[in-house]
């Protein structure tokens, strides 16, 4: 996106750009109750609790410059050595954050500190879960990838670099940050090829937000495509549809609807999804986010003055209907402001409120993950699924399971494109991993959920 070069440059000399620096300069592994404190420099981190009994978790930074280049690939070899170390003998959960716009990854950044809070209540989560299920905990594994999401560090002037931090979110993402990516997925990979004849119950989940969910569109769109296209379902089809890793998660993503089109286009082009299915990528946009909302377009029309679009028309095998897609609209909207390719709204419960969310209980939570899992499986076209402090809806010409979601979210969760933290949708999204976790044999899955809610 190309906003006017003059004025961002006259922006940019008046108030100095943030430095290119690494943050994370330490490769010894650091064990702490408090890690903002004690771990400031550390790429590395494992958050051991001072109380006995209560889970940990390892959280792992790598940086990357505007260039998408690792500021260091030392850094990344010492944190896939201790992925591997710590993943050797116990199956993992892996969730990789990618931050936004005005975000790296120095220490006290609140993108950082939430995300570990998120391990922390996915660890606490796990443990009762697999309590419940009688198997053994998951380790749960962080990896934030830190880039110059932040350039301009003066408010309100800040806001000048949204076309400029665009830019450089895809070139990151076309960048190094695939081969981190995938570098995880074969760790993944190799553990569940240790018995091949046993369901693995390790998981890679990918979340970005912002401008980091354009760093990992850009990064995993074509792989998702191709997987896409790589598996086949019903009326002569035979294979659940694969994704990268286990899910990817995007959070008010700043890129535009066209570039989403083919994972639209094909995962509507098949009406059957099997029961098996389990969600492959949800892109959760607030539809109070300005930035992508109002900003976003605005940009995109200077931009795309001088492309030519034109309306594309599909069928729609759920409603029988064919369905209209405006090119221009969907080159200047971001893809979660484009309506032609919405799958679900998510709506804040009238029973559940944010404060009742975050007093829930592990096992409270292990409950309503085995609920969700369920009404998962059996999704219809204009169902709904329950998840605490919040509601999932499904559009009636979507098909069940249809494993691509494209969520409006209510306002009431998602106020603006920053505040995302709301414990509704910390525990929708921790939800929505722990969903797409389950085991891939089905038989399996209904057992384990079946003991996780106390059916006999």
């Amino acid at each position: 996106m190309n906003s006017p070069k003059w004025v961002i440059a006259v922006a940019f000399a008046l108030v100095g750009c943030t430095p290119l620096v690494q943050y994370r300069t330490n490769y010894t592994p650091c064990a702490s109750a408090d890690l903002a404190h004690d771990c400031v420099d550390r790429a590395i981190q494992e958050y051991r609790p001072a109380t006995a009994g209560v889970p940990g978790y390892l959280l792992n930074i790598v940086e990357f410059d505007d260039q998408g280049q690792l500021f260091d690939r030392g850094q990344l070899n010492a944190v896939l050595d201790q992925i591997s170390q710590q993943t050797a003998a116990s199956d993992f959960l892996v969730v990789v954050f990618v931050h936004g716009w005005k975000h790296n990854a120095r220490e006290g950044d609140d993108n950082l500190n939430n995300f570990r809070n998120v391990l922390h209540r996915l660890s606490e989560t796990e443990g009762a879960l697999s309590s419940a299920q009688g198997v053994p905990a998951r380790k749960i594994i962080g990896v934030y990838l830190g880039w110059r999401g932040l350039s301009v560090n003066v408010p309100g002037l800040d806001n000048l670099s949204f076309w400029d931090r665009k830019n450089t979110a895809q070139k990151v993402g076309h960048g190094e940050v695939t081969e981190v990516l995938s570098r995880l997925e074969l760790i993944r990979r190799t553990k569940a090829a240790e018995q091949p004849n046993v369901p693995s119950r390790s998981r890679l989940v990918v979340v970005g937000h912002s401008f980091g969910g354009a760093v990992v569109f850009s990064a995993v769109g074509q792989i998702l495509a191709s997987r896409l296209l790589a598996t086949n379902g019903p009326a002569g089809q035979s294979s659940d549809v694969q994704g990268f890793g286990d899910l990817v998660v995007l959070i008010n993503p700043a890129f535009e609807a066209l570039l989403y089109s083919p994972l639209s286009d094909l995962s509507n082009e098949r009406a059957t999804y099997f029961k098996s299915q389990l969600p492959v990528l949800a892109v959760l946009t607030s539809v109070k986010d300005s930035a992508t909302g109002f900003w976003f377009p605005a940009g995109r029309w200077f931009s795309t003055w001088f492309e030519k679009e034109r309306i594309e028309t599909r069928d729609n095998p759920i409603s029988h209907a064919t369905e209209s897609i405006n090119e221009r609209q969907a080159n200047m909207k971001s893809v979660g402001h484009f309506e032609g390719y919405k799958t679900h709204y998510l709506s804040a419960s009238a029973k559940t409120d944010a404060a009742a969310v975050a007093r829930l209980t592990p096992h409270e939570r292990a409950r309503t993950v085995a609920g969700a899992g369920q009404s998962w499986e059996d999704d219809q076209p204009g169902s709904t699924i329950d998840f605490p402090g919040s509601v999932l809806t499904r559009t009636t010409n979507s098909a069940g399971r249809n494993p691509y979601l494209n969520v409006w979210v209510d306002g009431a969760l998602i106020p603006s494109h920053d505040a995302i933290w709301d414990a509704r949708i910390e525990s929708f999204i921790g939800h929505l991993i722990l969903v797409s976790g389950q085991s891939s044999d089905l038989s399996e899955r209904r057992e384990l959920r079946k003991r996780a809610l106390g059916v006999k």
